[in-house]
């Protein structure tokens, strides 16, 4: 399965026991739906995604899952897994209702804001900052639209629109 076809879940981030089991922090906001998987993905050396099959997982503290995985049963197993990212196939995603998105889910939707109408479709969402924005393309410019409550308004995902009000001046200073 390529990269692209599945979603980041954590990270590896310790050993739990002499028995191989390790701990994983998980980025999400509902940490108790991933307790049952029955495998995971894990991106080896060279980038490549391994299946990996799980004997038990369950919630450890907030963000942190205690995974017993069948083909890791000591410490010198763990230990080539230590750092490693978990990825999950995005069919796995559950389904967000309302104005809740997925970033991928979004790539391709037109962006529409209150004054100025079609601004362009998104190419993408740049989360590596402190606060996630749109990368906005149209007529070969790009616009860099942050996604706050003031500025996000909705999404219509039967339509693929996005639905923003910019503040006064954003488009203008790509645009013009």
């Amino acid at each position: 399965m390529r990269k692209e076809d599945c979603f980041y879940l954590g990270k590896i981030v310790s050993k739990y026991s002499y028995k191989g089991e390790v701990l994983v922090k998980i980025e999400t906001d509902e940490p108790e739906i991933y307790e049952n998987m029955e495998s995971v993905l894990i991106a080896m050396k060279g980038g490549n995604l391994v299946p990996f099959f799980i004997d038990r997982c369950r919630l450890h503290k907030s963000l942190l899952l205690r995974i017993d995985f069948e083909e890791v049963k000591d410490e010198p197993a763990a230990d080539r897994i230590m750092n490693h990212q978990l990825f999950l196939p995005l069919s796995m995603l559950p389904k967000l209702e309302g104005d809740k998105f997925y970033f991928h889910e979004i790539t391709g939707f037109t962006v529409e804001d209150a004054v100025h109408g079609n601004i362009g479709t998104i190419t993408g969402v740049n989360d590596t900052t402190s606060q996630a924005i749109f990368e906005v393309e149209k007529e070969g410019k790009q616009l860099l639209i942050p996604i706050t409550d003031e500025i996000f308004i909705g999404l219509d995902r039967e339509k693929k629109i996005v639905k923003v009000s910019t503040p006064s001046g954003l488009v203008e200073l790509y645009m013009g």
